[in-house]
């Protein structure tokens, strides 16, 4: 839950990411499938759908199962995490294109929907407002943006990544590990409240924003490029 961007680059660290995230975002199968339906409302036929973060390729695959009629362009800056995903989605590999970076080497579009799942809260405001942008400029307009990441849904933030850490760590919960886990996250992670989140997808140049996944510190919203 703590690591922070390298140690995606770990092959041996991330080695059991695909079995790993289930545990650790609540309803991360149903989340996808959320994912989908509310990026199909805008791509209701044929579409090229944009995945920033694609390593680990878990949303990827729950995407490409549910829509046979899309084709797929994922990014991500880790070579281990795309190797992951790369197993995960064979069954679809006609359709899907793997790119090692971010979404500033992703093709220019335009893009029919995106997706931005469980990466934004390791980047500043400074780069999570440029990701988005890049994002923007490659969805045709009306395209329908989903993201979902840690963020500091009340005052006491920690609180709630502790509530998120115990969850991960299931029937093995220690609060005092708990606690230890989030003070380290709070740490590492630039995370924003709910309304900062909003208001920086609107300054990116998306249009009303609206929350739609809500499961302990994790929030997910739809918006759409305006």
């Amino acid at each position: 839950m703590s690591a922070g961007p390298a140690a995606f680059a770990d092959p041996a660290a991330v080695a059991s990411y695909a079995e790993d995230a289930p545990n650790k975002v609540p309803g991360l199968a149903d989340l996808h499938r959320m994912t989908t339906l509310l990026v199909g409302e805008r791509a209701p036929g044929a579409a090229d759908i944009l995945v920033v973060g694609a390593g680990g390729g878990l949303e990827l695959e729950a995407m490409a199962r549910a829509r046979p009629d899309w084709h797929f362009t994922g990014v991500d800056p880790s070579a281990a995490m795309l190797d992951i995903a790369r197993r995960g989605t064979a069954a679809h590999a006609d359709r899907i294109a793997l790119l090692t970076g971010t979404v500033d080497q992703a093709p220019a579009g335009p893009f029919g929907g995106a997706t931005c799942l469980l990466v934004l809260h390791f980047l500043d405001r400074d780069e999570r407002l440029h990701s988005l942008r890049e994002i923007r400029r490659r969805l045709a307009p009306g395209a329908a943006l989903v993201v979902a990441h840690h963020t500091a849904p009340g005052d006491d933030r920690e609180r709630w990544l502790a509530r998120s850490a115990a969850f991960a760590r299931r029937d093995a919960s220690d609060p005092a590990q708990d606690r230890a886990s989030a003070r380290i996250m709070a740490q590492r992670l630039p995370l924003l409240t709910p309304e900062e989140e909003e208001a920086l997808l609107r300054q990116a140049g998306f249009a009303a924003p609206t929350l739609f996944y809500a499961a302990l510190s994790f929030r997910g919203w739809v918006a759409y490029a305006g």
